[in-house]
């Protein structure tokens, strides 16, 4: 369907899609409003609930989807380490010491020196052009992994990949909270954050299968340069299939990019911008409720990292053979999946998250308590203890949409994404390091410290659902003060399409009139935060 001279003007006049003058010049749309003010302007769209139902089945074919499997990839690349470790990766590259450790981080390091110039990129740079080529990259790194013979060859390719991975989740997060509503995105973050379990099984499934295959080069290597070149290969696909933003896609109609826009109004976060704006910048670093968020992105990740680096290593240690540690960390990846898509479902039915993110640490506790007490024969229960420490996985996608749900403005949400997946590197860098190898098989010291971050999570999240209960009540008291009605009902939380717009019955305000000027959520003061 071609697109009508007024749509086609407002796209010109929003960006030139995927080009160089898109990145060095973008717009900044009407008022220094986000990408689809200039499209939507001052109009009410109309929408029923068959045509919120249609456009978002649309946008899972075809952002979602591209998300899913890349993450996939993301996470299958992070993890092949692990599984060549058991496949005598650290034998051939003559590891000692913590230089495992220090491999297993270094990535993590790589990602907090190049986070902050991220956030930049991720407003800067269309999506369609920035995605396939960080994926190029983490994947010609991962393949050329298989080359290396020491351990500053390791080093060396493991930073490049992080360093490419450094954007992945902020990125992932910011396509979600600007194609879905905020009751669909913990669904849809699930949806992609899962690919960890299946990532997982897949990993020792090809690991257990390559043991098995007599071949002049070491199974390490082949695994390193098969999902590598998986990766690279997907970074073409990518380009050709994902669009950057609502009024660029190519999957919708004219007339269903202004209803799809006008589903995301009740959101009050708009759905994206091409100006790096400094004083959203400076507000994401000032605020209390960023560093909670990153206080939680760490403490989580220390016990993720653990998992990922040394999880075959600690199943190794119970006794079994390098090749049936393949198999046994099937199943963990299986308590990923039962974990995240129920916990995500409940966040998302009853539209709270903290207390579902805290119920995912109990198991997480349990488990660990459990790997310290128990003394080695004891097989069954010291099994059933480590996939407890699977649950931890479920609290990573409550978090993420639990973040993007309480952002508003393109620029703070880029910069606290990044800040995010620096709480993520931090954990993922001192998680391997908490594991030092004369600890082995047990690991005592290491598993003290995962329980004391976990209980430190609880005590983060508390604070979380107070800080935000605190800033309701300041915007509750800024509408009063603009003449507004202190309470609103929040539409985006609704299971069904509920409009946003339209004029309050009490008052002469227009509702939902800021949600597109690219307003920060402190400064739309119909901007409603989520516990």
């Amino acid at each position: 369907m071609e697109n009508s001279p007024r749509l086609e003007e407002a796209i010109r006049q929003t960006h030139t899609e995927d080009t160089e003058a898109d990145v060095k010049k973008p717009q900044a749309g009407v008022g220094g409003g986000d990408l689809a003010a200039n499209l939507i302007g001052d109009q009410t769209v109309e929408l029923t609930e068959e045509d919120n139902k249609r456009i978002r089945r649309k946008t899972d074919r075809h952002i979602l989807t591209v998300l899913v499997w890349v993450y996939f990839l993301q996470i299958l690349d992070k993890s092949a380490l692990g599984y060549g470790a058991i496949l005598g990766m650290r034998e051939e590259c003559n590891l000692t010491g913590n230089e495992y450790s220090m491999v297993g981080s270094i990535s993590a390091i790589a990602q907090l020196v190049w986070l902050p110039f991220s956030s930049w990129l991720i407003v800067r740079v269309p999506h369609r052009i920035l995605m396939p080529a960080l994926v190029f990259g983490w994947g010609t790194a991962q393949a050329c992994m298989g080359a290396c013979n020491d351990y500053g060859g390791l080093l060396a390719t493991r930073f490049l990949l992080g360093l490419f991975e450094a954007a992945c989740l902020p990125l992932f997060s910011v396509i979600t909270s600007q194609w879905y509503r905020r009751a669909e995105q913990p669904i849809r973050v699930a949806a992609w954050y899962g690919t960890n379990g299946v990532a997982t099984m897949f990993a020792a499934a090809v690991s257990y299968g390559l043991r098995g295959i007599d071949s002049p080069v070491s199974s390490w290597r082949v695994l390193f340069i098969l999902v590598g070149l998986l990766t690279v290969v997907t970074s073409v696909v990518v380009f050709f299939v994902l669009d950057s933003d609502v009024p660029s896609a190519r999957f919708l109609t004219d007339h269903e990019k202004l209803q799809a826009i006008e589903r995301l109004r009740a959101n009050q976060t708009g759905t994206g911008s091409r100006e790096f704006k400094w004083p959203q910048a400076l507000e994401a670093v000032v605020e209390v409720k960023s560093w909670l968020f990153i206080g939680m992105a760490l403490c989580l990740n220390v016990t993720a990292a653990v998992t990922n680096i040394f999880g075959p290593i600690i199943l190794g240690g119970f006794g079994f053979s390098p090749a049936i540690v393949s198999l046994m960390n099937i199943p963990f990846g299986a308590v990923q999946l039962l974990v995240i898509f129920p916990s995500s479902y409940l966040a998302h039915r009853f539209r709270v998250k903290s207390p579902f993110l805290q119920a995912v640490f109990v198991p997480v506790l349990a488990g660990t308590i459990m790997l310290y007490l128990l003394e080695p024969g004891r097989t069954a229960p010291l099994l059933a203890a480590y996939y407890m420490l699977a649950f931890i996985f479920g609290a990573n996608p409550i978090l993420v949409s639990w973040m993007i749900s309480n952002i508003g403005g393109t620029t703070k949400k880029s910069v606290i994404m990044a800040l995010y997946n620096i709480g993520v590197s931090a954990g993922n860098i001192v998680g391997p390091l908490l594991f030092n190898q004369d600890d082995a098989p047990r690991y005592r010291p290491g598993l003290q410290k995962i329980m004391t971050t976990t209980c430190v999570l609880f005590a983060i999240v508390g604070l979380q659902v107070v800080a935000l209960f605190v800033l309701n009540r300041m915007q509750e008291r800024r509408r009063v003060r603009n003449g507004k009605p202190a309470k609103l009902h929040d539409a985006s939380m609704e299971h069904r399409y509920t409009a946003a717009a339209g004029r309050d019955d009490d008052t002469d305000f227009r509702l939902g009139g800021d949600a597109f000027k690219d307003l920060t959520d402190s400064q739309n003061d119909e901007f409603v935060y989520v516990y």
